[in-house]
């Protein structure tokens, strides 16, 4: 039969508020008793609620992450970050997926995280004035993942730099006419990646003495399928480019697929240069920019939960680099296939 917290209570002689507050450790209970009701608990093999431990303090031991996109790669390799850190802390996940303008205007209205959770971590979402207000009302601790932004903790990669490092190794190695295959940037939810990207990738030719040709750019929205749609229209273009940059590696494996069943070499013909360093990446031999997915919200979780007991820390933002990874889709000389 399992023992209660008023077994707990008669056996040690002392009140169930009593019990309470020594199996929590409060300073307010002498020590003889806090002694005396350990041992009574343990002769009763009494394990308290977990929950009611967090009712008791008030706190939910819980933290929220809000994704706008839940069945994309990176967002799935940050709540897997998320949680190993809460995991080893003995906190729980609640997620808020947004998935459209819809579910995020529905979020920010109804602020359904309010009491739920002790800390929200907010990934990849450029927030307006109103919605910054509604988070900041929550009174607590609260990180920005992929975005910047004065009012909260944040860490990041520098987008605009990491596709300046991409397009750069293919200026390098002599091409000129290079193709853009980007994200949606009048996406309703208001990415960022696809905006920094491209916006390195036009700064980098500039810088380099190459125009700008809008006919060289065009969207994949972060899917494979959309990255091999977007090849094929770059291929059907009078001049084709000689080099693709994809801002992402699942739009980099659309286009070397269609370049594939076009009958193009890669990198003779065409070389690839993708973004992630998705974990398959390696088995297409594509050269691709690293960045820490795991390591930025590992990091940030951790903050956030350093944070708990004190909201008055200045927000802090940490911008973690990435690197260029050069495999055969450029480099015919590292090519491993």
């Amino acid at each position: 039969m399992t023992s209660s917290i008023e077994d707990v209570a008669k056996l040690a002689g002392v009140s169930i508020a009593t019990v309470s507050r020594s199996l929590r450790g409060l300073p307010d209970v002498a020590p003889a008793t806090r002694d005396r009701v350990l041992t009574a608990a343990r002769e009763l093999n009494y394990v308290a609620s977990p929950f009611a431990a967090r009712l008791a303090s008030g706190r939910t031991a819980t933290v929220g992450v809000v994704v706008p996109f839940v069945n994309r790669w990176f967002f799935a390799e940050i709540l897997g970050a998320v949680e190993a850190v809460l995991h080893d802390r003995g906190f729980d996940l609640l997620l808020y997926n947004l998935g459209d303008t819809a579910g995020r205007d529905r979020f920010f209205n109804t602020m359904p995280v309010r009491k739920r959770v002790d800390a929200l971590v907010v990934a990849s979402l450029v927030l307006t004035e109103s919605e910054t207000d509604a988070l900041l009302a929550l009174g607590i601790p609260i990180g920005l993942l992929g975005v910047g932004s004065p009012r909260f903790h944040s860490v990041r990669i520098d987008d605009a730099d990491a596709a300046s490092l991409a397009v750069q190794h293919l200026i390098d190695l002599g091409h000129r006419r290079i193709g853009l295959i980007g994200g949606d940037t009048d996406d309703p939810m208001r990415f960022t990646p696809p905006h920094h990207r491209r916006q390195g990738y036009i700064d980098v030719l500039r810088k380099a003495g190459i125009d700008y040709e809008p006919e060289l750019e065009v969207l994949g929205y972060f899917t494979v399928d959309g990255g091999e749609a977007a090849t094929k229209e770059l291929l059907a273009r009078p001049n084709r480019p000689t080099a693709l940059f994809a801002e992402s590696d699942e739009m980099a494996w659309g286009a070397l697929r269609a370049l594939r069943r076009a009958g193009l070499r890669v990198p003779q013909d065409v070389a690839v240069v993708g973004f992630d360093e998705h974990p398959v990446a390696e088995l297409f031999d594509l050269t691709t920019i690293a960045q820490p997915v795991v390591e930025q919200a590992t990091i940030l979780t951790s903050e956030l939960l350093q944070l708990m007991p004190d909201l008055s820390a200045r927000p802090h933002e940490e911008v973690l680099p990435t690197r260029l990874i050069v495999r055969g889709s450029t480099d015919p000389s590292r090519s491993v296939m």
